[in-house]
């Protein structure tokens, strides 16, 4: 989704990291215009003063709220209200909830319901309920980190262990691990790439990576090219030539047009 005319951004700063804050507003800028920018919290609590700072320079709203209780924090509901007040002026097209907290699942549905475009920022901890009740979700750790082109290295087989001791055969235990589950996820990937490629293929047998993208924001929310190492699908496509063939055409816009065709 682009050209949003109207987007309204809530944080939760007990939920987000401030060293990403920045970089979470560029990528909404990508989307479309911020209208309004607001941070939840407790401000007196020594967690949050380096808050201050920061919501200045980047022109953010602060938004007090004091804890009721010891131990407890009444920032989730604070943004809640002020969500549905916003909701109710109708003049938003799009919500966007900065936290990696499955408390505003049902908030992110009633949003969804009333049909404007919901986007969720946070962690890879974020739960999968939160994650798959917005249209689009955004990972903090893809923020800032520049994607390679080529595809992940395939994991090491070396059966001779390194004479070092125990510390560099855990560390490759855990990248052979990492390596099986991100193929396992790409999986998923693929399967919703042939579905995408069967539904909007052409008399020519391809379809357009665009209508493809479209498709996967729709059917895995949380998709997000660079969580996979690629710096965008057309990329990721391209990296897989056994199975996908690729072409261009030239488009009346700027850039050329790419399509795909499943053939493996």
């Amino acid at each position: 989704m682009e050209n949003l005319q109207k987007i309204a951004m809530l944080i939760d700063a007990d939920n987000t990291q401030l060293a990403k804050l920045e970089l979470v507003i560029q990528e909404l800028n990508t989307l479309g215009r911020i209208v309004v920018k607001r941070a939840y919290g407790n401000w007196k609590k020594d967690a949050l003063k380096r808050w201050e700072s920061e919501i200045k320079r980047l022109a953010i709203k602060p938004e007090q709220q004091f804890d009721y209780v010891s131990g407890k924090n009444a920032t989730d509901m604070a943004l809640v209200i002020d969500t549905i007040e916003l909701l109710h002026r109708e003049i938003y097209d799009a919500f966007v909830i900065v936290a990696s907290d499955s408390d505003y699942t049902p908030l992110a549905i009633h949003l969804r319901e009333q049909g404007v475009y919901v986007v969720g920022v946070g962690e890879k901890k974020t739960p999968e309920a939160f994650r798959k009740s917005c249209d689009e979700f955004i990972y903090l750790e893809n923020l800032g980190v520049p994607a390679p082109v080529a595809a992940a290295p395939a994991p090491s087989k070396t059966k001779t262990e390194p004479k070092s001791g125990k510390g560099k055969k855990t560390r490759k235990s855990k990248a052979e691990e990492e390596a099986v589950a991100k193929a396992e996820d790409i999986n998923e990937i693929h399967q919703l790439l042939r579905t995408a490629w069967d539904k909007f293929q052409d008399e020519d047998g391809y379809a357009y990576v665009s209508s493809a993208g479209q498709f996967l924001k729709r059917a895995k929310p949380d998709f997000d090219a660079r969580t996979y190492g690629y710096s965008k699908l057309s990329v990721l496509i391209s990296a897989f030539p056994k199975k996908y063939r690729t072409k261009k055409e030239v488009g009346k816009a700027a850039g050329a047009i790419l399509s795909y065709q499943c053939i493996g």
